[in-house]
């Protein structure tokens, strides 16, 4: 684990650092075809594309340029999905958000409830202004938990992405500090 890696903890919720032994895991979430419809890889197939996958969150995390937290239950620490920053642009205050879940915990609001902690921690402790999400047009369920958190759909990025060999429409959706202040209780919440 890393010198320093921040945990976010929420009601039903552990967001923690990824390490390799959360490769078998993360490798039986990645590599079901309905969780990588719209994720922009292959479907997993080997524990190594895991291991790749953790090599990428602690490359993003070194460079600065993002940061991915595991998903866990608080009363179990298997990682069952993963949310994060990705592409963060340090003097331009803005990072884009990326999440994916096990199909085993669909409908039950974890998702939302990572978002929700990842968005707030964003915007308090990394100095964020803007928060963005790109989202493939056929990704109804993504484009209403977005919406959910106050997301404003900005327009389409046409052909923006070459992946699993096509290339793909993007939906621009963004959050900005302003407008997340405003939905916040005012209630002593950091």
């Amino acid at each position: 684990m890393s010198n320093y890696f921040p945990i976010i903890k929420t009601k039903r919720l552990i967001l923690r650092e990824i390490v390799a032994e959360d490769a078998g895991n993360i490798l039986k979430y990645l590599s079901d075809k309905e969780v990588m419809k719209h994720y922009g890889l292959e479907p997993f197939t080997t524990v190594e594309d895991a291991s790749n996958e953790i090599a990428w969150y602690k490359s993003i995390l070194n460079e600065k340029s993002g940061i991915r937290w595991g998903i866990t239950l608080k009363e179990q620490d298997d990682i069952i999905g993963s949310c994060g920053f990705l592409n963060r642009v340090h003097n331009h205050c803005r990072a884009e958000i990326g999440y994916e879940l096990s199909k085993d915990y669909w409908g039950n609001g974890i998702a939302n409830e990572a978002l929700e902690a990842v968005i707030k921690y964003g915007f308090t402790h990394f100095n964020l202004r803007r928060i963005e999400a790109l989202i493939e047009p056929a990704n109804a369920a993504s484009q209403k938990l977005i919406k959910k958190n106050g997301f404003i759909k900005e327009g389409l990025l046409r052909s923006y992405e070459f992946t699993c060999g096509k290339f793909d429409d993007l939906y621009m959706y963004s959050l900005l500090k302003q407008d997340f202040d405003r939905l916040q209780p005012h209630e002593g919440n950091i």
